[in-house]
């Protein structure tokens, strides 16, 4: 229970990485018991189990932790007096955007690049309910948006991102092509 917590949490590469250590701890023990009492069933599917846990551990402890610590690498460096400020795009998913005001005006949860030039164009926030159950999604254009190293904050109120139209699949096309005819 506690290797699913904490691979469902999604609380970053470590923490993931070390559910799968927990996951295979549990699937060596019941092959342990598999072998101990003739159950081959238990044995061929905890040794395959076994597999896809290092597998696991592999992509969370070694590559993501490896990318992971590149991009906070990079974002520290970038506090630097002398050098460009720089945040990792995944740095930018679970953070906190503040209002004008300074209050919680949302979370960002993805950001939306624009292939022609290669910047961000939106930010995808969310905000209220909970658990995921009741909360709304919204596009916050990036020219409302001010990016630091440890903030993102905006000059609208909670309330006017609030107010943005609500996120679902059919509206991208709509909201990409306004902005297009704004733009000429």
């Amino acid at each position: 229970m506690l290797a699913a917590l904490m691979t469902a949490a999604n609380l970053g590469a470590r923490v993931t990485g070390w559910g799968f250590v927990v996951f295979t701890i549990g699937s060596i023990g019941w092959i342990i018991v598999g072998l101990g009492s003739g159950q081959s069933n238990l044995v061929a599917t905890n040794a395959f189990l076994t597999l896809v846990n290092v597998i696991g551990i592999w992509r969370w402890l070694g590559r993501q932790a490896r990318y992971e610590s590149v991009g906070a690498s990079a974002e520290e460096a970038g506090h630097a007096p002398d050098l460009p400020t720089v945040l990792p795009a995944t740095g930018i998913v679970g953070r906190t955007i503040t209002d004008a005001d300074g209050r919680t005006a949302g979370e960002a949860v993805e950001a939306i690049l624009d292939c022609d030039t290669g910047t961000i164009r939106h930010l995808v926030v969310r905000f209220g309910g909970v658990g995921g159950i009741g909360e709304q999604i919204v596009a916050l254009p990036i020219a409302d948006i001010r990016l630091a190293t440890d903030t993102i904050t905006t000059p609208l109120r909670a309330d006017q991102v609030a107010s943005l139209p609500r996120l679902d699949a059919r509206l991208w096309p709509r909201l990409l092509k306004e902005e297009s005819v704004a733009a000429a």
